[in-house]
């Protein structure tokens, strides 16, 4: 792979992390309940199932899921399903303060990034169209889908890092239960929305 291929593929990646989505909401919802250090559990989730979604498409199950509309419709009912569950969640919390972490609230965490991901059947579909394009057939593509994984990875933790920390820098001020409430609510609300968005998507 040549440096202007992953200069393009590099400046891509910018665009598809930086673009506004769950991950985007559930790593500022955390970063707001939970502070920083508990995020990256929920980024290594995210990052876990962006993995799963690069090795799907190198594999060429992309292609498939992306062509088959019964595929495409099961998975994408099982994200928006997950999605909504969040949001209701979210909701239905009574908005008490969290102290410390735990391994039960990491496993948690981690799962929520993970299939907040991976529940995502266009970011599959996006992948399948995307990564292709800065493919060399010509040329051993291991190393090629190597450097494309690592470079996704490394610039989605970033991206999500600094949502995280921008609204763990507004949680000295939302403190009280009314914040708190008024925090679970709203994300809650991103979440439903992002989920019947999601229900309401097509290829």
């Amino acid at each position: 792979m040549s440096f202007t291929v992953w200069a393009a593929f590099l400046l891509a990646s910018v665009v598809i992390a930086v673009s506004p989505g769950p991950g985007a909401v559930i790593c500022m919802s955390t970063g707001l309940r939970h502070g920083n250090a508990a995020t990256l559990r929920v980024i290594a989730g995210l990052e876990a199932a962006l993995l799963v979604h690069l090795a799907v498409v190198f594999a060429g199950l992309g292609a498939v899921l992306a062509a088959s509309t019964t595929a495409f419709t099961i998975v994408k009912i099982i994200g928006a399903a997950y999605l909504l569950w969040l949001g209701i969640e979210k909701w239905r919390d009574p908005g008490e303060a969290v102290e410390g972490g735990g391994a039960a609230v990491t496993r948690s965490l981690f799962l929520q990034g993970l299939l907040v991901n991976l529940t995502n059947p266009k970011a599959i579909v996006f992948m399948a169209a995307l990564v292709p394009q800065f493919i060399d057939p010509h040329a051993v593509q291991w190393p090629q889908f190597a450097i494309m994984s690592v470079t996704t990875v490394v610039v989605d933790t970033i991206v999500m890092s600094a949502y995280a920390k921008l609204a763990a820098r507004f949680a000295p001020l939302l403190r009280s239960s009314a914040a708190l409430r008024t925090q679970n609510r709203v994300f809650g609300s991103l979440f439903v929305g992002a989920g019947a968005f999601l229900a309401a998507s097509s290829r």
